[in-house]
């Protein structure tokens, strides 16, 4: 985001500020025509265009400042919406992918900071360019000695201003990592809260809770300190600068000092003009030393939201669909699945699949069997296209799974993790997940077919604490299962172990509904669960995977 070039609305607050030359040419005049004798009347005039200009000033800063607002606000969106989409066209598979509560607290709270940069620092960069440049300019005109004091004294301010700016930054940026590590480390806690009480750890958290809140508490503390030193600055050199000014004009009417006015003596009026003029040439820069803190912060920031937008793992077909809607893929109907030279690897990991190929029958039930980290997470993962492989091809139905037609082949399939997040908010719309066309009775009969419309808890229209607050481990998998349930056009079920963490009956109820389920549709399952393996058509083992699978 560039402030460098000023927008209209900037330019018309300059331009506003300008107004202050004629406005104390006049006053000058009016007190020269005084002190020549000419009486109260000859200051009418005068006043009566120091009014108009002054009116015409506050018009034209009040409606610049409100168009600048209104810019930045817009600008904030646009931006919020790219570092969105940014994260929502990275893969959820992603390890490296932000914790949300760091996101959450960079993309709604952090963010906030680059509106007073754009509104406060940008107008207020543009003025001190401009504004001491015509200033000194006007008092050139009438005394150079005086145009020499001020851009003496001009240059130190922002020498000093940018010396105490590069620590302002830093310390903005430790602030806002620190407050975005913090948000994020009370959201976790916030969830698992159940789980704190249950192992006696609440007052621990508590502890490095108040911890966090004293570091932060620490860290801004020094930011203000920053920012008040930038403060400061200059207000000692704008000082010495206008007493140095003052002082010569002084000596000058007086008779002391007779150089430095082209060779002519300054008369009252001029000289009061050069000290109205004055410290309007420090005012812009007093106004960015007032602001150099919302650039600190708002380009910290600009950073922050940066970082959400770099690197990751793609999700394949993220970036083709946008906002359009993504019409299944392929022939309708159980879809056979076909992998063929798979290679696969996380970063710095080794491969977990080389050349791997494997065969699934249209309308079959596939258990993938094998320890935890053999890969069936993944396999399953780049099934469903959350994941892109390095090397090989899949095929959905025919189809190859590619950007171009993930998000079709998406459509038709139904995934099930095997840690199914509950969202705050309603069972209705934790089941719906905003699909196209799942409404309330698509949702009553899902939760009818998963046995959950007798549990109080599990009703459409209840509301759902972030987690799961309010079901039980084997009601929120349930719960998960009838989010498959609303989503009859899916013809491909992938499922990651489904029974993980479940008590016997439990399981058998989950396994039951699954397999009623998966009538008439491609099933491939991950587990270690062997009941569900036994009543699937076939099980492949990861335990050691050979170069070729056979179909």
């Amino acid at each position: 985001m560039n402030t460098a070039t000023p927008s209209f609305a900037s330019l018309v607050q300059g331009a506003a500020a300008l107004l202050w030359v004629p406005q104390a040419a006049l006053l000058a005049w009016a007190v020269q025509r005084l002190g020549a004798g000419e009486g109260p009347t000859a200051v009418f005039w005068p006043a009566a265009g120091i009014l108009l200009l002054g009116l015409l000033r506050a018009a034209a800063e009040a409606w610049g400042a409100r168009r600048v607002y209104a810019q930045a606000r817009l600008q904030l969106s646009a931006l919020r919406a790219r570092v969105a989409a940014a994260l929502a066209a990275r893969s959820p598979m992603d390890s490296a992918r932000p914790a949300a509560g760091l996101a959450a607290s960079v993309i709604a709270e952090q963010a906030e900071a680059v509106v007073p940069y754009l509104v406060r620092y940008g107008p207020a960069r543009w003025r001190a360019t401009v504004v001491p440049l015509v200033i000194v300019a006007v008092v050139a005109c009438l005394s150079w000695v005086a145009a020499a004091v001020l851009l003496v004294a001009a240059p130190l301010i922002p020498i000093f201003m940018a010396i105490v700016g590069w620590r302002a930054r830093a310390a903005s940026e430790a602030q806002m990592v620190e407050l975005g590590g913090m948000n994020g480390f009370l959201l976790d806690r916030l969830r698992g809260l159940a789980t704190l009480r249950a192992l006696d750890a609440v007052d621990a958290t508590a502890r490095r809770l108040g911890e966090s809140a004293q570091s932060l508490r620490t860290r801004t503390m020094a930011v203000l300190r920053i920012a008040f030193l930038s403060s400061a600055v200059l207000e000692l050199f704008s000082a010495l600068g206008v007493a140095m000014v003052a002082a010569y004009i002084g000596f000058h009417l007086l008779g002391t000092l007779g150089f430095g006015t082209w060779g002519r003596t300054l008369s009252l009026g001029e000289g009061l003009f050069i000290l109205l003029l004055a410290p309007a040439f420090f005012e812009p820069l007093r106004e960015l030393s007032a602001v150099w803190h919302d650039r600190a912060a708002g380009e910290a920031a600009l950073a922050s939201l940066a970082r959400l937008r770099e690197g990751g793992v793609a999700l394949p077909g993220a970036a083709s669909t946008g906002e359009r809607p993504c019409p299944q893929v392929g022939m309708p109907g159980a879809p056979a699945v076909r992998v063929q030279g798979l290679c696969f690897s996380h970063a710095g990991e080794a491969a977990f699949f080389d050349h791997y190929d494997l065969r699934v029958a249209a309308g079959e039930h596939v258990a993938l069997m094998g320890p935890s980290g053999s890969g069936k997470t993944a396999l399953l993962s780049l099934i469903a296209g959350l994941l892109p492989a390095q090397r090989g091809e899949i095929q959905i139905g025919g189809v190859p799974l590619s950007d171009e037609t993930a998000a079709g082949l998406r459509a038709r399939m139904a995934w099930m993790g095997q840690k199914p997040h509950v969202f705050a908010g309603s069972v209705q719309a934790n089941v719906a997940l905003g699909r196209a066309g799942v409404q309330t009775a698509q949702v009553e009969a899902a939760m009818r077919f998963v046995a959950l419309d007798g549990v109080a808890q599990a009703r459409p229209g209840v509301a759902l604490g972030e987690g799961g607050g309010g079901l039980s481990g084997g009601e929120a998998v349930r719960l998960a299962l009838a989010r498959v349930a609303a989503q009859p056009g899916a013809d491909l079920l992938l499922v990651d172990e489904p029974t993980a963490h479940l008590d016997s009956e439990t399981a058998e109820r989950v396994v039951d509904a699954l397999m009623q389920l998966a009538r008439g549709k491609t099933l491939i399952a991950a587990t270690h669960d062997p009941v569900l393996a036994a009543r699937m058509g076939r099980v492949i083992r990861l335990d050691h995977l050979p170069a070729k699978e056979a179909a």
